[in-house]
């Protein structure tokens, strides 16, 4: 591990903390005797989870075991959240993920792949797996897709009697990018019937993405009531939702049209998005303590320097209508960045050795401890496309909605007693992640919390209080409050750190650590 040098400004920070939180010289910042670290103490270094996975989900065994899945067939089992090995990987025949995925039909061709053909590197494509148990058939079912271009694309189902598999396909269910050429090739006309107006779809021959969704990125989850949903989607016409039949795993296909209110007989209901805005990877959970149906998508370009990033909606209903925290929902407006809590994007703490960029392609789990977590794939600022899964565990505000830890989780958990306004001294290293869609990278900015509840910094200063006896936190930055919890945990570099991490009213999430001994 390497040491960060101390600049003329961090030394003047820290004699501030000292100060503030009634240091006496030997370190002591708070009332529970905790020891901040100075600026060139912080250890700095990596956490890896060697195994490479795009797009995640993560299922939980009963036993406590995991199943991490992924594009491109991949399969990885842990068991803990952050030692993975690598179970399968590749898209062929030899994968052990499916038994029977590249069987050709009576005539001759792939079902899975009948429609879409190849990609145009002339291999095919599989991608964005989400497995859930559908205890009316006692089966474990995997939705995914198979695609060629960034229209054509269809969902497909495949069942197992175990998480791990071989997973068996079953059927292909639902399909975008047709023309009048291969039409015929899809379910489009059986479940619209013979007569329907085909220009509400496809205009001088070509698919209506802009209006329509790209079949790709589906994920299952189960409502209060037990009825079983798939959401799908991403950029084209935005996010949809349909509910699938628990006694064949079949979509169910809403009885009549009603575009007035967002309703397709073919595609379902959209949510969200549309105009081919950089909207994708759809993810519900349901969440029985707040009562609300949480909608996770990644805004941007998946690479690198593609400003990817999660957003996070909600609704009372799995249908809708999902909203951010400024009470509004994103249809095809060119300021779709504006809307949606913006959960985390491109940042960089003093002990990591390289910044974090374009997380994304996230779903969410819960644990058999009751823990909450986003999961996602993570890219760096180290010249590369190279990405790794990480594993955030998530909180609820007090107005219910949720929070992201600021490191990959390593055992954390909330204080039972709770915190003080005195126990949130000293400095904090604040990113603010902001609304923006882009390849900027945030860095933490050292900012000096005070017992008299006021911080102030280079770039930030504000007021903030605690709710006693609680892990609640509201922090006000010009005049937007924003409201979170406070966690202890230890970060990816081996630091001791108390962090808050907070919703603003402005669908902006701010995060703060302190690096302690």
């Amino acid at each position: 591990m390497r040491k960060r040098g101390v600049s003329a400004f961090l030394v003047a920070v820290m004699m501030l903390s000292l100060a503030a939180c009634g240091g006496n010289g030997m370190g002591k910042v708070s009332d529970t005797d905790e020891n901040e670290l100075s600026a060139d103490e912080i250890k700095t270094g990596d956490f890896s989870m060697i195994v490479s996975l795009h797009d995640p989900m993560v299922w939980v065994e009963d036993e406590g075991d995991y199943w991490m899945y992924g594009t491109h067939m991949t399969q990885a089992s842990g068991t803990n959240l952050s030692e993975w090995t690598m179970y399968a990987d590749g898209v062929r025949k030899s994968n052990k993920i499916y038994s029977n995925l590249f069987d050709t039909d009576e005539t001759g061709e792939i079902s899975a792949f009948s429609y879409v053909g190849k990609n145009t590197d002339g291999g095919y494509s599989v991608w964005a797996p989400s497995v859930i148990y559908n205890d009316t058939m006692g089966k474990y079912m995997m939705y995914f897709c198979t695609t060629s271009t960034y229209i054509k694309s269809n969902l497909v189902y495949a069942v197992s009697d175990t998480p791990e598999g071989p997973y068996e396909y079953v059927d292909t269910i639902l399909y975008s990018g047709f023309t009048k050429n291969d039409i015929d090739k899809t379910d489009f006309y059986e479940v619209m019937g013979d007569d329907v107006d085909i220009k509400d779809y496809v205009i001088s021959n070509s698919f209506l993405n802009e209006l329509w969704p790209n079949c790709i990125d589906p994920a299952l989850f189960y409502d209060e009531d037990g009825r079983l949903w798939m959401v799908y989607g991403s950029w084209s016409g935005g996010i949809f939702l349909l509910e699938i039949d628990k006694e064949t795993g079949d979509v169910i296909h809403p009885e009549v049209s009603d575009h007035d209110n967002n309703i397709d007989r073919y595609y379902g209901k959209r949510l969200l998005g549309g105009g081919h805005h950089s909207i994708e990877g759809p993810y519900i959970h349901y969440d029985s303590e707040s009562g609300y149906y949480y909608l996770f998508v990644s805004y941007g370009n998946l690479q690198a320097n593609g400003g990817y990033q999660i957003r996070q909606f909600r609704a009372s209903a799995p249908d809708g209508d999902y909203v951010d925290v400024t009470g509004s929902t994103p249809w095809n407006q060119d300021d779709y960045n504006e809307y949606g809590i913006k959960m985390m994007g491109n940042y960089k703490f003093p002990s990591m050795n390289k910044g974090y960029m374009a997380p994304g392609g996230q779903s969410t789990f819960t644990d058999k401890d009751g823990k909450r977590y986003v999961v996602y794939h993570q890219r760096f600022d180290n010249g590369s496309e190279s990405h790794e899964p990480r594993i955030h565990q998530m909180f609820l505000n007090e107005d219910g909605w949720f929070v992201a830890a600021p490191f990959q989780t390593n055992g954390e958990a909330l204080s039972d007693e709770g915190y003080t306004d005195s126990d949130i001294c000293g400095t904090y290293y604040i990113v603010n992640h902001g609304v923006g869609v882009n390849a900027n990278l945030i860095e933490a900015v050292p900012t000096v919390f005070s017992t008299d509840g006021t911080f102030t910094g280079e770039k930030y200063e504000g007021t903030f209080a605690v709710t006693e006896g609680t892990d609640f936190i509201t922090v006000t930055i010009d005049g937007v409050s924003y409201k979170g919890v406070i966690v202890d945990m230890v970060d990816e570099a081996g630091n001791n750190t108390r962090c808050f991490t907070a919703v603003g009213s402005n669908n902006k999430t701010i995060w703060g650590v302190h690096y302690v001994r």
